[in-house]
């Protein structure tokens, strides 16, 4: 659990996409605050390349942003629905295009093609399983000197640690639901967030060298958690490529203080919301 199954179910769900996945952004103070804040600081030695993969990408809450940095873009998505949005949102985008698949496989990308593979906020909910098959495809679609950056969960390492007792659950939804809303985004509660329970840093590592690929980055995150890491970025690469070298983990506990920098001066500049 969360299975391909599940997911699908999940986020074709038509109120799961009531404002195009922006909600997820909340605790940054918005889309583009997560973008330029968080996420563009950590792939930008790679941009801009040629060909880009988007794995997961949802209603394009990333591909907005991941359309300046490349010539053509692939989505991959599970869900129909998401497919069908992205198609409609990025229409006068000729160069990108979108291809429903089965949550575990390429077809639909060329050998060798992909000079950047991306994929954030949603493989989290994808087990070990899931993410092997990801990563053998991605060991063949990589260009030589490609490179993916990928989010995925952590939360294995954690099997016996985090409190999701039914009375924590009832604790919590003894709050005002907007006490509840604002503890969640400042990490009061550690919780799995539905996370793929199956995964860790370790073992996403293994996979890729198992694949005939690397894992020379990974950083470590509290995700709306205080103290564990239930999250990991990895940045995969073929090996003697020109980004080879010693692998190094960062395991980042101040990462949600780095949201809440974001979310406050985010709010400082938005002047679409001054009084």
């Amino acid at each position: 659990m969360p299975s391909i199954e599940q997911n699908r179910a999940v986020f074709e769900r038509p109120n799961v996409w009531s404002d195009r996945g922006d909600n997820w952004s909340r605790p940054w103070g918005g889309t583009r605050a997560e973008w330029f804040g968080t996420i563009l600081p950590r792939i930008q030695g790679f941009l801009p390349v040629p060909r880009m993969l988007e794995i997961a990408p949802g209603l394009g809450r990333w591909t907005q942003f991941l359309l300046d940095y490349c010539e053509t873009l692939i989505g991959i998505d599970v869900a129909a629905s998401s497919i069908d949005g992205c198609r409609a949102r990025f229409a006068q985008a000729p160069r990108a295009s979108f291809y429903q698949n089965d949550g575990r496989s390429l077809p639909h990308v060329d050998d060798g093609s992909v000079d950047f593979a991306f994929s954030f906020d949603s493989l989290v909910h994808a087990e070990i399983d899931v993410l092997g098959d990801y990563v053998a495809a991605l060991s063949a679609k990589l260009s030589a000197d490609g490179v993916a950056f990928l989010h995925h969960s952590n939360v294995g390492a954690y099997r016996s640690a985090l409190p999701w007792t039914a009375r924590f659950r009832r604790w919590e939804t003894r709050l005002p639901r907007g006490l509840s809303l604002r503890l969640r985004d400042l990490g009061a509660f550690d919780r799995p967030h539905w996370r793929a329970r199956s995964v860790t840093a370790d073992a996403f590592a293994n996979l890729c060298e198992s694949s005939g690929l690397r894992c020379v980055r990974q950083e470590l995150v509290t995700w709306g958690t205080l103290r564990l890491l239930i999250d990991c970025f990895s940045v995969v690469i073929r090996p003697g490529s020109r980004w080879d070298g010693p692998q190094q983990v960062l395991r980042n506990v101040g990462f949600m203080r780095e949201i809440w920098s974001i979310n406050s001066v985010s709010d400082l500049y938005d002047f679409n919301q001054a009084s």
